[in-house]
């Protein structure tokens, strides 16, 4: 298949994502009869999305990886570690492309149908389907040498004739295994080959079938919360490939720029606002690094100072609705959209005004004291107006209650799409809208992959009663809650800097969440302290994900980059600490206004 038909079909999955529930919503709410099957099929329209975006990603080679060792690597060394990080990492996905057909098989045989005559293993065959192309496109992307292609195949393939037929009783390759598994990690193998590895590895040791992981994987990925995930993330791929960023920017320029640290405050405001639609993804650096550097610099900002900024900015909007952690921790967590959304609201303007203080303080002194020119800010509101209005458009239609949260994702992208394409022409609809849904594709593909084989990690976590031993560790040797949240802090801040935000979810929540509500935490409060340490993870070295696009956007040297962002950690962790330590920050609108 080529590279432009697969674009297409990943880009009509996602329109039939965003479509489907409005027509829904409005026909009961017109001629009271609905789509027969309508929300199966956009359930499993997120599988689809899944498995192709995870496609792309590998035939673009842009699949997640936690580690960057292969940047400091050159030479002969740098290829040999690609090769076989790519070469486990291929393996793996040889596997759970077998556990994919073993479990398609069985659906096969219950006869199960998704609408009338659509058998659902239809569907579900692309759990293999595309881990086989994953595996193939991860050989592809090994080496750039048809011998260095074929050094990896080989490694590849004896990889799974060990774990096919093990010389030894698998139990006894576990922990060697485990270590082969960790060294390809370190040398690039990618998030999804990890995580899936690890469940394989310990599943194998045990003789448990490995189709467990492909049951795990599809029970995650048609979970009925699970269409808003790319249905958020569309309309913030519309905002930044449009000209949202320059309207916005415009916008609060005229509002604040006239006052000292008006440029700090303005690249605070626009980072959050763009990264609770694009997820945190890095997309806020890449799309506004670029604007609001020569604005901090022109305002007499130090380079050095606005670089960190910048790079400390990134994350923001993490806490606000409708980011993307924010919708799957209250997923994993079964906790409401609305009160995961109302908690984050407080803390992550919090955390908006610390980083708007510190960059007042590094602004010069003599900058920025006149006042605000109304006619100009008047001028800058009316013609962003539409983008303005988003977070109306997607919370309104919520907490009116006149909108389930998938509708209310769905209502939210065909708005963005409306308004970047028709009002404002900023996209063609013929030359930019496949490029840009598949774009968006390609990124919510790389981490569906992820959640779905971490999904098979924490159920082996489970299975080996590690919460129950790990809670019952906690509350014998820590008897003070404020002890517990300080250790939690210290935790969560070591799992950001070793782990994705969204790895780190499915992982790690379910084992804090029960120790947290032996401690009287309430979830909500749990729940937001936790992604604020995630978004720490963001700034913190070794694999930072803003320091590493901050150092490929403005092609500065990493050591600069972290020597930079070092101050913005710092006032981050602070305001974390109060977000920690102040839970009313968290619960009262949530008491307030979703229950």
């Amino acid at each position: 298949m080529t590279a432009s038909a697969e674009n297409l079909l990943i880009s009509l999955a996602l329109a039939a994502m965003m479509l489907i529930p409005l027509a829904e919503s409005a026909l009961r709410a017109g001629l009271g009869v609905g789509i027969p099957g309508s929300t199966s099929i956009v359930q499993h329209l997120t599988l689809v999305v899944g498995m192709l975006g995870g496609a792309l990603a590998a035939r673009d080679d842009r699949l997640l990886c936690l580690s960057t060792l292969q940047s400091f690597l050159h030479g002969r060394v740098k290829a040999a570690a690609r090769i076989f990080a790519y070469s486990f990492g291929a393996a793996m996905a040889a596997f759970l492309c077998v556990a994919g057909a073993q479990f398609v098989a069985s659906e096969r045989e219950a006869g199960n149908l998704l609408i009338r005559g659509v058998p659902v293993w239809w569907i579900q065959s692309l759990l293999p389907l595309g881990f086989a192309a994953v595996a193939l496109r991860l050989l592809r992307h090994a080496s750039r040498s048809l011998r260095g292609r074929g050094a990896a195949v080989l490694l590849a393939a004896v990889i799974f004739a060990i774990g096919a037929h093990p010389p030894v009783p698998p139990s006894a390759l576990v922990l060697p295994s485990l270590l082969a598994l960790l060294a390809a990690t370190v040398c690039g193998a990618p998030v999804f080959a990890a995580l899936g590895g690890a469940a394989l590895i310990l599943f194998w040791g045990e003789g448990t079938p490995i189709a467990s992981l492909s049951i795990d994987h599809y029970r995650q990925v048609v979970n009925p919360s699970f269409p808003t995930l790319p249905l958020f993330t569309l309309a913030g791929y519309f905002l930044a490939e449009g000209g949202a960023s320059k309207r916005l920017i415009r916008v609060f320029q005229a509002l604040f720029g006239h006052f000292r640290g008006g440029p700090a405050i303005v690249t605070a405001l626009v980072c959050a606002f763009f990264t609770s639609f694009t997820g945190a993804s890095g997309v806020t650096i890449l799309a506004l690094g670029g604007l609001l550097m020569p604005i901090l610099v022109a305002a007499g900002f130090k380079d050095r100072a606005a670089l960190g900024l910048l790079t400390g900015a990134g994350s923001l909007g993490l806490l606000f609705p409708p980011c993307l952690p924010l919708i799957l921790y209250a997923i994993v967590a079964q906790i409401t959209l609305k009160e995961m959304f109302l908690g984050g609201l407080l803390p992550g303007a919090l955390l908006v005004a610390m980083t708007a203080w510190w960059g007042t303080r590094l602004s010069p002194a003599a900058a920025g004291r006149g006042s605000v020119d109304w006619k100009e800010a008047g001028s800058a509101t009316w013609e962003a107006k539409w983008e303005l209005m988003l977070p109306l458009v997607a919370l309104g239609s919520l907490f009116a209650g006149f909108a389930t949260p998938v509708e209310a994702a769905a209502l939210t992208a065909l708005y963005a799409f409306v308004v970047e394409v028709f009002l404002y022409r900023d996209l063609k609809i013929t030359r930019d809208a496949a490029r840009v849904m598949s774009e968006c594709g390609l990124l919510v593909g790389g981490v569906l992959l992820i959640l779905g084989v971490a999904l098979g990690f924490t159920d082996y976590l489970i299975f080996a009663e590690i919460p129950a031993r790990g809670l019952a560790w906690v509350t014998a040797t820590i008897h003070s809650r404020w002890v517990f949240i300080l250790l939690l802090n210290l935790f969560l801040l070591i799992v950001g800097c070793l782990m994705d935000v969204y790895s780190a979810i499915v992982v790690v929540a379910p084992l804090i969440v029960p120790m947290g509500l032996a401690f009287g935490m309430d979830p909500v409060h749990l729940g937001i302290l936790f992604l604020a340490n995630l978004e720490l993870g963001y700034l913190t070295p070794p694999v930072g994900m803003n320091l590493f696009l901050s150092s490929y956007r403005f092609n500065r040297p990493m050591p600069e980059v972290i020597r930079a962002s070092l101050p913005m950690l710092l006032v981050l962790a602070a305001g974390v600490l109060l977000i920690s330590y102040i839970p009313p920050l968290t619960t009262t609108l949530p008491r307030w206004l979703a229950r």
